[in-house]
């Protein structure tokens, strides 16, 4: 097992700890806001930080035929993934934002087979296998609950299906820019275009927001700069830059973390019951994820001498 594998995995594990912890902060701060505020803010945030950070890098300029791609990642990758999430899942049910947000794994490997020529190794196909079948385990899924056949919910069904599509669109369409661009770079003008794309339509439409920023409670503003440092910043910096090494499909897997953090979060923040099925169901995810991200370490030595 090479270090550098291990490292990525372990920089994997963090991001999707950050990402686990979206669900709440986005509940959090709309107490305050609207979802589009909710996610413009942000992620407005952000991308003021990343601004200096770009501008000391000496890479390549942006050539004007990859402008077109930074926008269509900005839009219909990130816009498409942060705000269907967040209007989804308020007028969906919470086990089928459960159930729909796994397949994102799967749709980003659709993605990186297409976009990519990325192949479906027997590795990758037993490191799902098990992923699925842990996540399954401790996801909290409520099968009970789950209804995909009332109208009611097909908006919100369809909004969180969107958001998973575009998720998974920007990670396969990101590593295509990575070729040329650093980590930072990509993040930075993919954001240039969500702002773009975003600022007028907030305004529009939830132009309440803006005005009441001076009323915004400590607890929201602490959601706002968790969102904004961690979920907007430093977990997608780190997930490109480990996506400068791994296949996307590989970087994929992790994703099925996020449910199973999702629960320790709650058992340590809100004191929720965690079985020793759920952690077994974790643990089996925990390796899957360590089979695909180190397994394949001599072909990934052969193909970047």
């Amino acid at each position: 097992m090479a270090r550098h594998r291990l490292y990525d995995w372990f920089l994997l594990l963090a991001c999707n700890l950050i990402w686990a912890s979206q669900f709440v902060m986005v509940k959090l701060v709309q107490e305050q806001m609207g979802p589009l505020f909710a996610v413009f803010f942000p992620m407005a945030i952000a991308t003021l930080l990343l601004i200096p950070i770009v501008r000391r890098e000496r890479n390549a300029a942006v050539r004007r035929q990859d402008i077109g791609r930074f926008v269509l990642i900005g839009v219909a990758g990130q816009v498409m993934a942060q705000l269907f999430i967040t209007w989804g899942t308020r007028i969906s049910l919470a086990s089928n934002a459960a159930l729909l947000s796994l397949a994102l794994p799967v749709s980003t490997a659709v993605m990186a087979y297409f976009l990519l020529g990325e192949r479906m190794t027997w590795v990758r196909w037993v490191s799902f296998a098990c992923a699925i079948a842990g996540v399954l385990a401790c996801s909290g899924v409520d099968w009970s609950a789950l209804n995909f056949s009332s109208a009611r919910y097909l908006g919100g069904n369809l909004m969180i299906l969107a958001s998973v599509c575009g998720s998974a669109f920007y990670n396969a369409y990101s590593k295509k820019l990575l070729h040329r661009y650093s980590p930072l770079q990509v993040l930075a003008y993919s954001y240039y275009a969500v702002i773009a794309f975003l600022l007028p339509i907030t305004v529009y439409a939830e132009p309440g927001s803006f005005g009441n920023l001076p009323r915004f409670s400590a607890t929201v503003w602490v959601g706002l700069v968790v969102l904004a440092l961690f979920q907007y910043f430093l977990s997608m910096v780190i997930f490109l830059n480990v996506l400068t090494r791994l296949d996307a499909t590989q970087a994929a897997v992790s994703n099925y973390l996020i449910p199973f953090f999702g629960l320790l979060l709650a058992a340590l923040i809100l004191g929720e019951r965690l079985t020793g099925f759920m952690l077994a169901g974790g643990l089996l995810v925990l390796a899957s994820t360590l089979l695909v991200t180190t397994h394949e370490e001599r072909r990934g030595r052969r193909s970047h001498p």
